[in-house]
């Protein structure tokens, strides 16, 4: 079976998503739209073929953190006259109850890194950030070779790092 990502769309059936979130699953059914259309975000879902329902989604924006929030070791390697550098908000990952333990949150984090260094070819991004929710969240990313900013519940994975595997 081949499956691919691709742009929410009006006929992706979005109600009966259920990734056992409230937060995760209202914003798909009632908010991820409206982002798309004020281009604050755009949410990529994972299409069940079967029955045109959504096994999981991400979303991808632009975004941007302080420079001092970085570990010193990157941040010496940066001009000092940037306060902020950009990076890529990947702001939800989720994946629908009925799908877990597919290997589909991992495939949906690839799918959203690939899609991220891809742009940040034309389009600067010095790293994917995120936010877990929680720390089962927070151990799904370190696996994957996340880094936790200072000061913050942040995280991120530098566009290198992501390079080098997608380049």
């Amino acid at each position: 079976m081949k499956i691919s990502s691709e742009v929410l769309g009006a006929g992706h059936r979005k109600t009966e998503f259920d990734c056992g979130s409230a937060l995760l699953n209202q914003y798909l059914q009632h908010q991820a739209g409206q982002d798309m259309k004020r281009k604050l975000s755009v949410c990529f879902v994972l299409p069940d073929s079967d029955s045109e329902g959504i096994m999981g989604y991400y979303t991808l924006s632009n975004n941007g953190i302080p420079l001092d929030v970085l570990p010193p070791e990157r941040r010496k390697k940066l001009p000092s006259f940037y306060t902020g550098i950009p990076v890529t908000l990947l702001g939800r990952l989720a994946v629908d109850k009925r799908f877990r333990g597919q290997g589909l949150g991992k495939w949906l984090l690839m799918d959203a890194l690939k899609r991220s260094y891809e742009v940040s070819l034309n389009i600067a991004s010095y790293a994917v950030v995120v936010d877990p929710l929680d720390p089962e969240a927070e151990k799904f990313y370190v696996k994957y070779g996340f880094i936790k900013l200072a000061d913050s519940g942040r995280m991120f994975l530098p566009m290198k790092t992501i390079g080098a595997v997608f380049g």
